[in-house]
């Protein structure tokens, strides 16, 4: 129940997130905007460690796979992308598709089992559910 409820916020915020920062970026710029979003979430991930001094040390990072480490590039990556695609399509439309596909890309992690995630077989209802969220979208935007 409580990663329902984790899920849902996250949605909520990830939309919220994508309209703060389109917003922000049309009075500087996509690149002023993505580096102060990281950089303040950088500053609250520092105090949040500091506060709850749950056991982690930079010696543990030695122990991650590298490929791991590009983590914070991705979340470059991600608001930049985000930002272009909500500007270009409207917040409603563009989370509809990063959601589809989102759930493609993990679909398609978990059937090989890539990157340390649990190998789940392909089935017809994954399918049949990515199709109908699929549908759903060109539904969606039909006008």
């Amino acid at each position: 129940m409580i990663g329902i409820v984790y899920a849902g916020i996250a949605g909520v915020v990830i939309s919220m997130q994508s309209l703060f920062n389109l917003r922000m970026s049309e009075k500087t710029s996509f690149w002023f905007t993505n580096t102060w979003v990281h950089g303040t979430g950088f500053l609250l991930s520092m105090i949040l460690l500091w506060m709850l001094k749950d056991g982690s040390s930079i010696d543990k990072l030695t122990s991650v796979n590298k490929l791991y480490w590009l983590g914070g590039c991705m979340g470059a990556v991600i608001v930049f992308t985000v930002m272009k695609s909500v500007a270009s399509l409207g917040p409603a439309y563009a989370i509809a598709i990063l959601l589809a596909s989102q759930l493609i890309a993990t679909l398609a992690i978990e059937t090989v089992g890539a990157f340390g995630a649990e190998r789940i077989a392909l089935s017809a209802n994954r399918l049949i559910g990515i199709g109908v969220m699929i549908a759903g979208i060109v539904i969606f935007k039909l006008k």
